[in-house]
C-alpha cells in the first residue's frame, strides 16, 4: 500500500504541484536530537521532500518510541535515514557534502545562504543547539532565523528545519 492509498479516509482531492526536486537531494542533519516528536515531524518533512535525514547520536530517545512513530506517521519507509554514533563519524562519512549550520548565534540571515542541490542543513539539539566548537570552526557557514529574542529563546527544531528546507528548495527552483 502506498501513502496515497493510506489517505483513503479523505474525500478531498490532493494536487501534487509541478516542482523541480533537487538532484542530488538536500540533506538534514540533527545533532543529538532529544525530543521524539520533533524528529518524527522532521522525518515526515524529509519524506515529503525527498530529503535525506542524518541522525547523529546520542539520541534522546529510541527510534522505536511511539512518540517518534506517531509524529512521522506511516512515512518512515519513505525516508532515507542515516545514523552516526558520533559527530566525527558523520563528518568522515559526509566529507564531500557542503554543510550549512543553523544556530541562534549565527550572524547571517538564513535567506542569505546560497543553497545548492546536495547541501546538508545541520541543526543542533533542542536544549543546547550546535556545539560551540563546531560553530567556531565554521563561522562563515552559520546562519540564523530572525526572531524577537526578548520573547523567546529559540524556535522549535522542527519548525526551523521546515523554514530553512523550504527556503533552500525555493532558491534551487528559481
Amino acid at each position: 500500500m502506498n501513502n496515497n492509498e493510506q489517505m483513503q479516509h479523505s474525500e478531498r482531492k490532493r494536487i501534487e504541484l509541478d516542482f523541480q526536486w533537487p538532484e542530488p537531494p538536500l540533506n538534514i542533519a540533527l545533532v543529538e536530537p532529544e525530543i521524539p516528536p520533533n524528529t518524527g515531524t522532521i522525518a515526515r518533512l524529509c519524506a515529503a521532500t525527498g530529503t535525506v535525514l542524518h541522525l547523529i547520536e546520542p539520541l534522546g530517545f529510541q527510534l522505536t518510541d511511539k512518540n517518534i512513530r506517531r509524529a512521522g506517521l506511516d512515512y518512515w519507509d519513505s525516508v532515507e535515514l542515516h545514523r552516526y554514533p558520533e559527530l566525527e563519524n558523520f563528518f568522515e562519512k559526509t566529507s564531500n557534502v557542503r554543510k550549512l549550520y543553523f544556530s541562534t548565534s549565527g550572524a547571517k540571515n538564513y535567506t542569505q545562504a546560497e543553497y545548492r542541490p546536495g547541501d546538508c542543513l545541520v541543526f543542533g539539539n533542542e536544549s543546547r543547539g550546535l556545539p560551540d566548537q563546531l560553530l567556531a570552526d565554521h563561522p562563515e557557514d552559520v546562519y540564523n532565523i530572525p526572531m524577537r529574542l526578548n520573547h523567546v529563546r529559540s524556535l522549535n527544531l522542527a519548525n526551523c528545519a521546515a523554514i530553512v528546507l523550504y527556503e533552500a528548495l525555493r532558491q534551487i527552483n528559481l
